[in-house]
């Protein structure tokens, strides 16, 4: 396939210009870049709202759009504050990232106080969150997704066959054309090590010579990324539900199906128990079968418009938190029932604005593509991806014929700018690695891969829980006391740590 140039395509996860000749290699950590005065405001009104009671304060950062040319066209990013509350406590500021890429982060402090932050954290850290480029509030980009477009996810439908491959193939083309066709050529310039270079500017623009860094999920990799490239300025740094990476490649999509094998169990466990309310099995291998059979079914014959593609993508989202069990089990019922209004009420339903495309949703998709698409090249050919399906489908029965199918990337229009950001064994021992056993996305290999890559640097703190998120977001207190005890004293583990099921 041919791509356009982008900036430095010379050098070996969403952007359009076509520039005629590669510009020259951005260095992974560049000098001290000016650092202009932050000036904290009023959050805008939604943001607000998603915080309260907690209060915000917000202000915008500029930063070059490409730092081959930083004197060149800049945008803004947004970002949010959270004073330290005891002053004379004070240690720095702690940046925060949720994960995506895509995912706004300006009121995750006010979610992770209300979720129990500690507050011998919230004593001695500025906590920031951000929207980061191109995401939310900080010059948006958007590929004009709509509810009428057929790329609605950015994890792959399950291709029950070669043909729902090749079908999917000319899905994933639409998309990536309709993301050059919609790109003001901002796509190309999203990349995770862009976006780790952006952390770095809003460090010097918050007048602090290093940083402390929470991130969830892909936030993993962006700190990941940051730790590499600026060793000296990273401070405390605690990546939570890690990917194995500074970036989502093909093999990283494919662990997804490893992480629901690893974690259906424990909802069945949970279904069989309540056998008697939800009729979906006795016993854990009972209620497996039941998620075969009802998807079956409903790749033949659709109930309210969810057929079998769709009713696998939202069993595994309903993983993420055990609190969302009982309406997975809900769902499963009505749609193996058959009883449409039921399942109607209980599938979401994206919201349409009033110029047609999805908010956030069309944002997200399009931040999700644009940065995973740019971080690393993906195969160009349909056949790898039908062999990938056919044999994960039989590794992975529940989700592997998903996440090996083909994305958007395979026609990707730009070629990377750079290599991915090679992870960085050499620097302070500052990484602290927490996960839990079993997480349908980010499942216990992607610890124990960041955790061999940063060798010396990092200790891992495994969990014997079940879900997506484990610092705060879960509820296990002896991984919750290990990061706020790292967090606020310093204190890292001497070794690996393994933390019991509470």
């Amino acid at each position: 396939m041919k791509r356009q140039g982008s900036a430095g395509q010379g050098l070996a996860l969403l952007v359009v210009l076509g520039l005629g000749g590669p510009l020259a290699a951005v260095p992974a950590a560049a000098e001290e870049p000016k650092a202009p005065q932050v000036k904290w405001g009023q959050c805008p009104d939604d943001v607000v709202a998603e915080a309260a009671p907690t209060e915000l304060r917000c202000a915008t950062v500029p930063v070059p759009l490409d730092y081959a040319d930083p004197e060149g066209q800049q945008i803004d990013l947004s970002i949010s504050r959270l004073a330290a509350a005891d002053p004379d406590e004070r240690r720095g500021v702690l940046m925060l990232n949720p994960g995506g890429p895509g995912g706004s982060g300006l009121a995750l402090s006010a979610l992770l106080v209300a979720q129990g932050l500690p507050t011998s954290v919230t004593d001695r850290y500025d906590l920031i969150g951000m929207d980061t480029r191109g995401t939310g509030r900080s010059t948006p980009v958007s590929c004009g997704f709509t509810t009428d477009s057929l790329y609605y996810s950015n994890i792959p439908p399950y291709a029950v066959d070669d043909a729902a491959v090749t079908a999917q193939a000319k899905v994933a083309e639409q998309a990536a054309e309709q993301c050059a066709d919609n790109d003001d050529g901002t796509l190309r310039h999203l990349t995770t090590a862009n976006t780790a270079r952006d952390l770095d500017r809003i460090r010097a623009a918050l007048d602090e010579e290093t940083t402390s860094y929470l991130g969830y999920s892909y936030g993993t990799a962006l700190g990941a990324a940051y730790a590499s490239m600026f060793p000296e300025r990273a401070d405390r740094i605690v990546l939570d539900s890690n990917i194995g990476d500074t970036h989502l490649d093909r093999d990283g999509l494919r662990r997804y199906a490893l992480g629901m094998e690893q974690t259906l169990p424990d909802f069945a466990r949970w279904a069989a128990r309540r056998h008697d309310s939800y009729r979906l099995g006795r016993t854990p291998e009972q209620v497996r079968a039941s998620y075969l059979t009802i998807a079956g079914v409903l790749d033949d014959t659709p109930v309210a418009g969810i057929d079998g593609s769709l009713f696998r993508l939202l069993t595994f989202s309903h993983l993420f938190k055990q609190s969302q069990y009982p309406k997975l089990a809900q769902t499963w019922q009505a749609l193996r029932e058959g009883d449409r209004t039921a399942a109607r009420a209980l599938a979401p339903v994206p919201e349409e604005t009033a110029d047609g495309t999805l908010s956030p949703n069309d944002n997200a998709l399009t931040v999700f593509l644009a940065v995973t698409c740019n971080d690393v090249e993906w195969p160009e050919d349909v056949n790898t991806y039908r062999r990938g399906v056919t044999a994960d489908r039989e590794r992975y029965p529940l989700f592997g014929a998903a996440t090996a199918n083909i994305t958007p990337c395979a026609f990707w229009p730009y070629a990377p700018a750079e290599p991915p950001v090679k992870i960085n064994a050499e620097g302070p021992r500052n990484v602290l690695l927490l996960q839990n056993r079993r997480d349908a996305s980010t499942p216990l290999r992607g610890g124990k891969m960041l955790r061999e890559k940063f060798g010396d640097r990092a200790r891992l703190v495994t969990v014997d829980d079940s879900g997506h998120g484990v610092y705060v977001l879960g509820k296990n207190s002896c991984a919750l006391n290990t990061a706020t005890r790292y967090l606020v004293e310093g204190r890292m583990p001497t070794k690996d740590t393994f933390c019991r099921a509470d």
